[in-house]
């Protein structure tokens, strides 16, 4: 399957790349540290880093690699790092110790090892033998073939700052240390790399949110059935939430059967085990082993049951229970749910604990909110948040949509993403079917064809070497008919030499091969296993050139359709009502309005410089939504955010380019009109002409189609609210003529 990096981790692997040349470049050993959030892909960013830095090297630097993991996480990274390679056809060499070739680790060859088989001076890989087999002499000796050891630690933060950890890492010596974790420790780094947690989010990689017991403060009890325990009810309320969302996925048209976790204590002295009871409590919900649709994975001595490819989206198991050994490098990101029971003593919920349901199963945001959100049902009475970017994840606080609210149905628009203009990302492959069916492709290309050989020489001699020659003489060539790595290669050069004006990087030459690929596959029925003789006919003399130039019309209509979308902004699929719900970290804090359509309503707080804490809602927003609370003709309001199609946003022109306009407030009276108002100040009121003549455009636009909307630039003026809904916007403090009294 090929694998489309995300901009975020396009730019990550790059600015990794770069900053680690520049270290090598300095001379001594060096720490750069890759900080990026649990679920960001860290294994693939790596993998891909680490090909570009031996790739086509200008310098004579050659490298051999450690890597270094907790618990089995060395072996998930290797078989993950060796599956990417194999899958590209190239790339570096995945070794474990006793692969090793001559007790050396060769050019571009990584070795895993796990933390635990190196980090006690009598463990078999450090201590002394007979063979002189042992990690410090293979370190050596590699050193000695003049190759610079780079160093990967990953999840640096678990071992990587112990004592005897960095006595390892002073006896390995690397050039560069690369410490790879979501939660680093900073104060030791030459460089840092980082992942922003929102770039993840923004590119569907992972949940928006974590909700935890959503709705509970509901929760209507049976008298009847009061005898259920709480680990009773948020089991089943949990398995009633993983029904909901099965629904919500097919709806989608997707396939994913989402997993819930259950995850209980482990076993100690004194306490019950939970395993037993809770196998009891699901097998009445007809969730069983023997059904299939449960799985335990408790421990390396305990039975491990219906794991085998449990991790695919369309797996028929339904629940896992499991212990906390599993934490760290286990990857199911159709988890959508986690189940945690009250322990002895509330637990600190960190990154570890919800990067199990973090993932998206399909590396993509869905329409429904609840297939965006990770849940968290939990016995516990208090959970605390650690200090890492949980913090800003995890939402505690939820606001609901009043019932009363009846559908307004706005039209609305959201920014449309777009690649890099100087790579070829997936929107190649459309473009090079136009240029094929433009051109002729399937009718001009000969499947019967010359053969592909190599030329070389056959007697050749220089009579003069002292003689400027431009070909030497020779009585013929010897032609050899190219074998599958040598046409391999000289495909991949043929492409690359077609490239300009994209950069000839990997990722580009591999687009263009899998357009044509495809277009083999869709034309004359040759698949995976022809793709040798495809090679073959695209390189023959009879069509080269048409292939040449199918490739160059692609790159034309590539190049059109990446300028149309470089600045556009496109509607949403559907119209725009207020969402259902909205939740919050614990960043806000809870305000006693009563007109506004969320109830409750949470406003952003942020810590100054003296820690305390202050609304980010700015003085203007808060007058105005004092305006609005004591107005009698207002029904509800709304308070807009400025994210995705989640909110409301109208477009608007600047510098040319066409932006979405989010503005501040969506507001509806009484008489059934619908005001879009946006709050300004100061300076803030001398720069919105263009979103304020795009929101009155906007306006005129919709109530031609017999909507009832009006609006405009707000501001607070002698305590008097002024509206300007002109077509020609202008703001002067000192004449105000031109802007209305606001009476609604």
């Amino acid at each position: 399957m090929w694998i489309e990096l995300k901009n975020y981790q396009e730019k990550a692997v790059n600015k990794l790349k770069n900053e680690v040349n520049e270290l090598l470049e300095l001379g001594d050993n060096k720490i750069c540290i890759f900080k990026a959030p649990t679920g960001s892909g860290k294994t693939l960013m790596m993998a891909e880093f680490l090909m570009r830095l031996c790739d086509s090297r200008v310098d004579s630097q050659k490298f051999s690699f450690i890597w270094l993991a907790v618990n089995k996480l060395h072996d998930q990274s290797r078989n993950s790092l060796k599956k990417y390679y194999e899958n590209k056809g190239l790339g570096l060499k995945c070794s474990y110790f006793d692969n090793l070739e001559d007790r050396r680790i060769k050019e571009n060859e990584i070795l895993f090892l796990n933390w635990a088989s190196i980090n006690k001076r009598d463990n078999i890989y450090v201590r002394d033998n007979e063979r002189n087999n042992n990690l410090t002499n293979i370190v050596a000796r590699t050193k000695d073939e003049g190759r610079n050891i780079i160093l990967i630690i990953d999840e640096s933060h678990r071992n990587a700052d112990t004592s005897i950890s960095k006595e390892i890492i002073e006896d390995i010596a690397p050039k560069i240390t690369i410490e790879v974790s979501a939660t680093p420790q900073l104060n030791i780094a030459n460089r840092i790399v980082e992942v922003e947690l929102q770039q993840v989010k923004d590119e569907g990689m992972i949940k928006k949110e974590i909700v935890i017991n959503p709705d509970f403060e509901n929760y209507k009890f049976d008298k009847k059935i009061i005898d259920k325990t709480a680990d009773q009810i948020i089991v089943e309320t949990a398995l009633k939430k993983r029904k909901e969302l099965v629904k919500e996925y097919r709806d989608e048209g997707s396939d994913v059967n989402p997993l819930m976790l259950i995850q209980i204590p482990d076993s100690r002295a004194g306490v019950i085990d939970k395993k037993d009871s809770v196998i009891q409590l699901l097998a009445k919900n007809g969730i069983t082993t023997e059904n299939g649709k449960l799985a335990i994975y408790l421990s390396d001595k305990d039975n491990k049951i219906n794991l085998t490819n449990i991790e695919k989206n369309e797996n028929e198991v339904e629940v896992m229970i499991f212990k906390q050994a599993i934490a760290v490098g286990w990857d199911c990101p159709r988890a959508n749910i986690l189940v945690l029971f009250r322990e002895w003593r509330s637990i600190v919920f960190s990154i570890q604990t919800i990067g199990r349901i973090m993932r998206m199963p399909e590396w993509h945001h869905y329409k429904s909110l609840e297939l965006n959100r990770g849940y968290v049902y939990t016995s516990l009475s208090d959970i605390g948040i650690a200090e890492d970017i949980t913090r800003d994840y995890i939402t505690v606080y939820e606001g609901k949509r009043l019932e009363n609210y009846k559908n307004i149905n706005l039209l609305s628009y959201h920014s449309k993403r777009f690649r890099e203009e100087t790579r070829l990302s997936s929107d190649f492959v459309p473009e090079f079917f136009k240029a094929c069916d433009e051109l002729k492709l399937k009718n001009k290309i000969s499947l019967k064809h010359s053969i592909v050989d190599t030329k070389l020489i056959a007697s050749g001699y220089i009579e003069d070497i002292d003689k400027e020659i431009k070909s030497i003489e020779k009585k013929g060539t010897l032609n050899l008919p190219k074998n599958d790595v040598e046409l391999q290669i000289a495909f991949d050069s043929f492409v690359r030499s077609n490239l300009a004006p994209f950069t000839p990087e990997l990722r580009s030459i591999k687009r263009v091969n899998d357009s044509i690929y495809r277009f083999f596959d869709k034309a004359f029925k040759m698949g995976v296993d022809d793709w040798v003789n495809v090679q073959a006919i695209v390189l023959a003399n009879e069509n080269k050139q048409i292939i040449i130039n199918v490739i160059n019309r692609a790159k034309e209509l590539y190049q059109e359709a990446v300028g149309r979308g470089k600045h556009e902004i496109v509607k949403n699929d559907e119209s725009w009502d207020v969402p259902k719900y909205l939740n919050y970290n614990i960043n806000f804090v809870k305000k006693d309005y009563q007109k506004s359509i969320i109830n409750p309503y949470y406003a952003k707080t942020k810590a100054g410089a003296n820690l305390s804490l202050f609304e980010e809602d700015s003085e203007v927003e808060v007058d105005f939504i004092g305006y609005l609370e004591k107005n009698k003709k207002i029904k509800w309001w709304f308070k807009n955010g400025k994210a995705d199609a989640t909110f409301f946003a109208v477009p608007y022109l600047e510098d040319g380019a066409e932006k979405p306009f989010y503005v501040d407030f969506i507001v509806m009276l009484t008489d059934g009109r619908i005001g879009l108002f946006d709050t300004k100040g100061g300076l803030y009121a001398k720069t919105a002409k263009e979103r304020a003549e795009g929101l009155s455009k906007y306006i005129k636009s919709e109530n031609k189609t017999g909507k009832k909307l009006f609006g405009g630039i707000v501001i607070k003026d002698k305590d008097s609210w002024r509206l300007n809904d002109s077509d020609k916007y202008n703001y002067n403090p000192n004449d105000l003529k031109d802007w209305k009294f606001l009476e609604l």
